[in-house]
């Protein structure tokens, strides 16, 4: 799976990567260790089956709604947007039938070939989009990102998929957050068929998957996975790229602490001139205390772009089961 074209995202917040020779304590592994990675990262992910992006008038009476998919269209079993492509020059008859699929359930219109032709820009099959990578764990070969699930902006739901990779993407300029408009960060992929792991699961907290073997060269040291009651108010890290690949160590202040989640204000000042506050996709970004691996940001406060809450990583692990 490649990205066919470079794309411009805005990504999240990383992690600090230390481009270190690929090792481990397989003791600290044991006893709950992993390391914690921060790369920004593009995320695609092949859906399961062509949906409709926005509502479209198909005939006199009827809608197709965002988030509707084509199985078939006349005896033609429909996969992909190109199988709807292929087909579209060969309708010759005045209608033909759809087989659609709205909230699991199946249904059949008619429709004929200037309403296909008008339907086919709200087709996809394929969603795209940007995180940071938030650790891997070298012992079972896995990872974990964002500490939140991907729900498709167009389709307004979590996609159905078949088959999904992540990507290293390299920051190249930023949009700073003011009060009540998050800022964000444009990036591209930094080589195009060159995954770092496969996309398994997407809940909750996060996106996990399986591990590519080839990007050991990415991985540096685990750290001990921190206990909830052992954060404590106060100092700690992000670990963060504002600029290409490379990363840095930021500090933030911890104000709040709640059973699955804490809330902290970033403080340091370079960080805060460079982007205004926490920027949109900083979600998956590890959180460091007394060097011990907290969890990772998962939200920011619009009004207050200074503030945000994370969530702790025994619970954002709780994904990969």
């Amino acid at each position: 799976m490649g990205w066919n074209r470079r794309l411009k995202l805005t990504v999240s917040f990383a992690a600090l990567l230390y481009l270190l020779p690929y090792h481990y304590d397989k003791a600290a592994a044991e006893s709950g260790s992993v390391i914690p990675m921060g790369e920004s990262i593009g995320i695609q992910m092949d859906l399961s089956g062509v949906f409709i992006t926005g509502d479209v008038l198909i005939n006199d009476e009827i809608w197709l709604k965002a988030g509707d998919s084509i199985r078939q269209l006349g005896d033609k079993e429909i996969k992909t947007v190109q199988d709807v492509e292929g087909i579209l020059p060969k309708v010759k008859q005045e209608q033909i039938r759809l087989l659609i699929v709205r909230e699991g359930e199946e249904s059949e219109l008619n429709a004929d070939s200037n309403a296909l032709k008008r339907l086919f820009p709200f087709l996809k099959d394929r969603t795209e989009g940007t995180g940071t990578l938030t650790y891997v764990d070298p012992q079972k070969g896995t990872y974990g990102a964002l500490g939140h699930q991907i729900v498709d902006s167009s389709l307004k739901s979590p996609p159905s998929f078949t088959d999904g990779a992540i990507y290293l993407s390299e920051i190249e300029q930023i949009k700073k957050s003011v009060p009540g408009v998050p800022g964000y960060k444009i990036s591209s992929i930094v080589k195009d068929g060159d995954y770092l792991g496969k996309i398994k699961t997407n809940g909750i907290y996060g996106i996990f998957g399986t591990w590519n073997d080839a990007s050991k060269k990415v991985l540096a040291a685990p750290l001990k996975i921190m206990q909830p009651s052992e954060l404590q108010l106060g100092e700690a890290e992000i670990y963060t790229t504002v600029k290409g690949t490379e990363v840095g160590k930021f500090s933030i202040k911890i104000t709040k602490i709640e059973e699955e989640q804490f809330h902290f204000i970033l403080t340091d000042s370079k960080l805060l001139a460079e982007t205004g506050g926490i920027l949109q996709g900083m979600s998956g970004s590890p959180v460091i205390q007394n060097g011990k691996f907290v969890g990772a940001v998962t939200h920011m406060f619009v009004d207050e772009p200074k503030k945000g809450a994370g969530l702790f990583l025994v619970t954002m692990r709780n994904g990969e089961k």
